[in-house]
């Protein structure tokens, strides 16, 4: 049978897209439906203050598998180009992560066996990557929900069901092989959901139509469209100006959550069903998180440009459970990044990581043995995208852009919602200088120079090749909304 050796527990890592981390009963929500995601908190800790690497999705899908920031494994932004031949508008296969070593090739080698279902969006989709052994994964980063374009074994198909079924079949499909194996298993089940399209169409309609009918959405602020505002090519960007269009797009965004939540019900289902429960560590998290109006913004970090670095768009999700062993109903408020996935999961499971003190992360795994995470040194998160970098203490974010754009100073005390920009207050010189400091000095201990973030054009509109061999790298089309 699949490990039921306490101490080479089973791995389940689920990972959302575009969820931000208020969107959870558990985290207060009380207009969306997660009871799954619920009970998930009431067996385990929930983080209350996680962060993603980069508010975007393939760098921060990046460091959560190599437990590099993006100014070392060189993803600056979402993969616009090189996910797969079979896709009309990509045509083509970079390998972007070669030469990346991932927490799943320690575990393959050590005795797991290591799937992958759902999206990958780290270039090169055809092939699997970075020590996975079974490989169904979305071609694209995203797209519609219904015929999703996926990859099993280097061949393309359509399934015609909702794409958030199809991850979790497949899913399942890999567990119940390795029900009877004597290796334990480390399972990644990324869904694409909640990703935009959030029309109608793209999802169950007696879901999305109860959550049209019924809900008044007063979890999400209403504001004015953020002067930066991006308009894009996708439903992602402007749909919130009206309040119709609001009405819908949460909706949709509210259904996809919820779908996938009902998914997760079947994996959680499963490990109980098959007395795998509590050897198996279950993790839940996102990419990054998501502006659904907050701040006026209708999109992740490269909703606006600048890219923005509100909490709505970089704090993430975050459940862990394991009945028996992890502390369960607890809500945990330390500062954590998904540059600490890597050497976590690695130390819970007690293989040694060989790559420690080379990469910024540190093992929160005494926190899931609850022990407290023993740091004596003060404690930060950072999040870069291309030129804008962030540090963050549980005091004060201060924003740096060294592309020219304005910089924010925001005191998180006495302005949680980040609405007071301090910046230009003389009064916090001293504090912008010494956090200023501190971002430099960390950043200058784990770049790699030749995928130094500062140094790129990124504006959020896509990753067109490799930083390092590359004429031109990165998308620039910009268009404001404020001028269509």
């Amino acid at each position: 049978m699949a490990s039921l050796n306490p101490d080479k527990p089973n791995i389940l890592f689920i990972l959302s897209d575009d969820q931000g981390a208020w969107a959870m009963g558990c985290a207060g929500n009380k207009d969306i439906s997660t009871p799954n995601l619920d009970r998930l908190a009431s067996t385990g800790v929930r983080f209350e203050n996680f962060f993603c690497a980069s508010p975007v999705c393939s760098p921060a899908r990046a460091t959560i598998l190599t437990g590099q920031i993006p100014s070392q494994h060189g993803v600056q932004d979402f993969l616009r180009k090189g996910n797969s031949l079979f896709l009309d508008k990509d045509g083509e296969e970079i390998n972007y992560m070669e030469g990346r070593t991932s927490y799943v090739e320690e575990l393959s080698r050590n005795g797991y066996v290591c799937g992958l279902s759902g999206k990958w969006h780290l270039g090169n989709a055809r092939l699997p990557q970075l020590g996975f052994d079974y490989w169904n994964v979305h071609a694209s980063g995203s797209g519609d929900y219904y015929k999703a374009p996926m990859v099993v074994n280097e061949k393309f198909y359509q399934p015609e069901n909702y794409v958030t079924d199809v991850i979790t079949d497949h899913a399942l499909e890999f567990l119940q092989e390795q029900k009877y194996s004597e290796y334990p298993f480390s399972l990644n089940v990324h869904y694409t959901a909640p990703h935009a399209p959030w029309t109608r169409e793209n999802h169950p309609q007696n879901i999305f139509d109860d959550y049209y009918e019924n809900s008044s959405f007063d979890s999400v602020p209403v504001e004015n469209i953020h002067v930066d505002q991006l308009n894009k090519d996708s439903s992602s960007a402007t749909i919130g100006y009206d309040s119709e269009n609001r009405k819908s797009a949460l909706s949709g965004y509210f259904t996809a959550i919820t779908e996938m939540d009902r998914n997760i019900g079947r994996l959680l289902d499963w490990l109980i069903d098959n007395e795998f429960q509590e050897n198996t560590l279950v993790i839940f998290t996102a990419d990054n998180g998501m502006n659904m109006g907050h701040h006026g913004i209708w999109g992740k970090g490269n909703g606006t440009y600048p890219p923005n670095m509100y909490d709505t768009a970089v704090k993430i999700p975050t459940l862990i459970s394991r009945p028996g062993h992890v502390p369960q109903n607890v809500v945990n408020e330390d500062l954590l990044s998904q540059y600490d996935f890597s050497p976590t999961i690695l130390d819970y499971v007690g293989i040694e990581n060989e790559r420690e003190g080379k990469l910024p992360g540190k093992s929160f795994a005494n926190l899931l043995n609850g022990k407290p995470f023993g740091e004596d040194e003060p404690v930060f998160v950072m999040d870069e995208y291309g030129p804008t970098r962030m540090i963050r203490t549980m005091d004060w974010k201060y924003v740096h852009r060294y592309s020219g754009e304005s910089n924010e100073l925001y005191d998180l005390r006495n302005d949680p919602d980040e609405l007071n920009n301090l910046c230009e207050d003389l009064n916090h010189k001293d504090t912008i200088q010494k956090l200023f400091a501190d971002l430099e000095t960390w950043y200058q201990e784990y770049t790699d120079p030749i995928m130094d973030g500062r140094k790129f054009n990124v504006k959020g509109r896509g990753q067109l090749g490799r930083v390092y061999d590359s004429d031109k790298p990165f998308a620039d089309d910009v268009v404001f909304f404020r001028d269509v």
